[in-house]
């Protein structure tokens, strides 16, 4: 078992400034786009977000799962959710109701060995209550389908009441409050001992709802269409270096999951498609630029809480120590659904008597420059923005980092930083992850064999350069060249067959192993026999 060596004492690349362990500011976004923030080529206000990227560095090819709580099984355990048995293996149960193995540990646990304090605040979706696996406080919203008025919330894994729709809750705002308080008190209670917070706000996640005065700020924003506003983030991300190709939007492609009733309930405004913005009427237009106007304004106001939450790490003194990284648990959504307490069609748009997403119009913008949606393991849906500011650590002021990651290699790299070696777990099998920190001092290749992803039958293996992926179980792989063409526009699956071949039965030998390790331990039932109950 090679499990021990990662979690070994590490020694730290020169090039990084030698600073005691830090503290950890883990902060997630939900269903945000690659280009949504002002720094990767958005138009949504994102002052404080930009403000970690101008001082810090901004990845451009790091990958999450495609979904949330696969995404955040990766994040805490630091392996493929498949692994842990949070994403669909067949012969198990798994996915959103699966229970990972006793030999998957949560972060924090091995962070406690170091010295670390642990909090949560947010979204949690992760098996099991939040304190068990480590943390010492939480706020937990469970309900995701409220952002004003939430029926389930807990506080410490005990229940809280409903909220009151006429209480001012709103989401993100709480979020904040909760994790600005967590930090004040270990600032009280531990101030010589670091920290490990684990931020993870519900917003942009659909219903699109937001308070009503961000939602003025962006109200005439997006009457200029998606095409338009597309082609201008495009221009606007030249920097980021991501190729010089930017792709059709997929005229006929739709929500990953059709929901005909909802569509019946949301009215002929709605549209299931991304037409041509020239097409549509001026109805259609004033419907879909409002929705696109509240999840800006969710956007704007996630940013804004998130500068609370930095606020209180500046005035503890611990700003300086304190390595803080923001990213999103899968690509922007084309989902078009109604749930939770229904959707008045007469309502205000953005408030909580509204259900509304933004569909795969908007959802084709926020992922600019990237093809497809989340659920969909193409870059639109896997690619998410990471910023990473540690000015202790990190000497480089406004880079870019073009290594490929993906979450998985975010708890090696934590504990790496921490210090190591964290107890070595029975069963468990080695970390799929490396450690990143080397490319925080110099942009470089990570040495790895690949980069796996699976969900819903959507498949994607990359290998150095190469790519490939399939939408579905029945269609076929493609195969791009990703460092020449990173928004998969040429499919090269014709010209390198043998590739291609090369890579499929490495993706199946890997889902074969990842499979065989989450039925490890399974209870076996035994053979009934005949005649038996």
């Amino acid at each position: 078992m090679r499990l021990f060596s990662l979690f070994a004492l590490v020694f730290f690349v020169p090039s990084v400034t030698a600073a005691e362990r830090p503290n950890v500011l883990l902060i997630l976004a939900d269903d945000m786009g690659f280009s949504d923030l002002g720094s990767y080529g958005g138009e949504i206000d994102t002052p404080n977000l930009d403000a970690l990227a101008k001082n810090g560095l901004r990845f451009t090819q790091f990958h999450n799962t495609a979904r949330c709580w696969p995404t955040r099984a990766a994040v805490l355990t630091g392996y493929y959710a498949q692994q842990v048995r949070r994403d669909t293996v067949p012969g198990v149960k798994s996915g959103s109701q699966g229970v990972r193995p006793a030999w998957a540990k949560l972060l924090p646990e091995f962070l406690a060995a170091r010295g670390y304090h642990s909090y949560h605040a947010g979204k949690w979706h992760v098996d099991g209550k939040v304190l068990p696996a480590g943390f010492e406080r939480s706020y937990s919203l469970n309900d995701h389908d409220r952002h004003f008025a939430p029926k389930q919330h807990t506080e410490d894994d005990k229940s809280l009441p409903a909220v009151d729709p006429k209480a001012g809750y709103y989401s993100s705002t709480v979020i904040a409050d909760h994790a600005i308080t967590y930090l004040n008190e270990h600032f009280e209670k531990h101030p010589t001992q670091p920290f490990f917070e684990f931020v993870a706000f519900t917003a942009p996640h659909f219903p699109v709802q937001a308070p009503a005065e961000d939602v003025a700020k962006y109200r005439k924003k997006y009457l200029a269409g998606w095409d338009e506003l597309r082609d201008a983030r495009w221009k606007r991300m030249k920097d980021l270096k991501l190729g010089d190709a930017l792709p059709p939007i997929e005229r006929d492609l739709g929500p990953p999951y059709a929901f005909p009733e909802a569509m019946k309930k949301l009215g002929p405004n709605e549209l299931n498609r991304p037409l041509a913005w020239a097409d549509l009427t001026p109805e259609q237009r004033q419907f879909q630029a409002d929705k696109m106007a509240v999840h800006a304004a969710m956007v704007d106001r996630m940013d804004h809480e998130i500068g609370r939450v930095v606020d209180a790490v500046k005035k503890a003194g611990k700003f300086e120590d304190t390595l803080i990284l923001f990213f999103s648990d899968n690509g922007a959504s084309a989902e078009i659904m109604v749930r939770g307490d229904g959707h008045d069609p007469h309502a205000e748009c953005g408030t909580g008597a509204t259900f509304l997403s933004i569909g795969p119009g908007w959802s084709s913008l926020c992922n600019t420059p990237f093809r497809r949606h989340k659920t969909w393991v193409h870059e639109g849906g896997i690619c998410t923005p990471l910023l990473v500011h540690w000015p202790k650590g990190i000497p480089a002021r406004g880079e870019l980092r073009q290594t490929p990651g993906h979450v998985v290699d975010l708890v090696p790299t934590i504990l790496e930083l921490a210090g190591g070696p964290a107890a070595k777990v029975p069963d468990a099998p080695e970390l799929p992850g490396r450690s990143l920190v080397s490319v925080f001092a110099k942009d470089g290749p990570v040495p790895r064999g690949s980069i796996w992803w699976a969900h819903e039958g959507n498949r994607a293996l990359r290998v150095g350069d190469w790519k490939i992926v399939a939408a579905g179980k029945a269609n076929a792989w493609e195969l791009y060249d990703v460092s020449a063409d990173p928004t998969e526009t040429k499919d090269r699956a014709k010209d390198h067959p043998e590739k291609v071949r090369e890579m499929a039965a490495l993706w199946q030998k890997q889902f074969d192993d990842y499979a065989a390790q989450a039925k490890k331990g399974v209870p076996h039932e035994p053979e009934k026999k005949p005649g038996s109950p």
